[in-house]
């Protein structure tokens, strides 16, 4: 299934997020034209890295969808990117100690690794909390709900028409389409 931007902001609506603001990509990029987030760690890139790992093997077109949904966040305050950017640049140092590689580099099997041996997928999501607890908040649920809260992940498990996606009574009526 191929992810786009409109799925993005479709899934942004639905956090009642903008999806326009004084943030861009590049904020998130330092290697982008022009980009720094001051911490010299290529935070777009972990997010699309992981993304890669966490979503289904079926989900096309991550880069643009993850870029599209994390721009758009990032309207929500600079606490949240903020957030963002020190949980992938948390995850990025773990990757550099244990795999000698930014987590960009790393393949697929090290990446799914790295997340599990930090704790990450047992970890509850907790903004102050321990490493892998940040970084479940801030990386690996925003992007899940990213992807369940748009039309076409919403697909993937069943819910065509997520709450808050308008759909009409009519798509309530049919079942999900094949």
């Amino acid at each position: 299934m191929k992810l786009t931007r409109r799925d993005a902001l479709a899934a942004l609506g639905v956090g009642s997020a903008g999806a326009a603001g004084a943030f861009a990509w590049e904020e998130f990029d330092p290697g982008a034209a022009g980009g720094s987030n001051g911490s010299g760690v290529n935070v777009g890139g972990v997010l699309v890295a992981v993304a890669e790992v966490v979503y289904p093997s079926a989900v096309e077109g991550v880069p643009e969808f993850v870029e599209t949904y994390v721009v758009g966040r990032a309207v929500d305050g600079p606490a949240y990117a903020s957030g963002v950017r020190e949980a992938a640049a948390t995850l990025d140092a773990y990757a550099e100690n244990w795999f000698d590689a930014p987590v960009a580099e790393l393949s697929a099997g090290d990446r799914d690794a790295l997340l599990r041996q930090m704790g990450v997928e047992t970890a509850a999501a907790d903004p102050e909390g321990t490493d892998p607890e940040r970084v479940r908040r801030y990386v690996v649920n925003e992007l899940q709900y990213a992807l369940y809260t748009s039309p076409t992940g919403g697909e993937l498990v069943g819910i065509e028409n997520p709450q808050g996606h308008p759909g009409g009574i009519e798509s309530y009526r049919r079942g999900p389409e094949p």
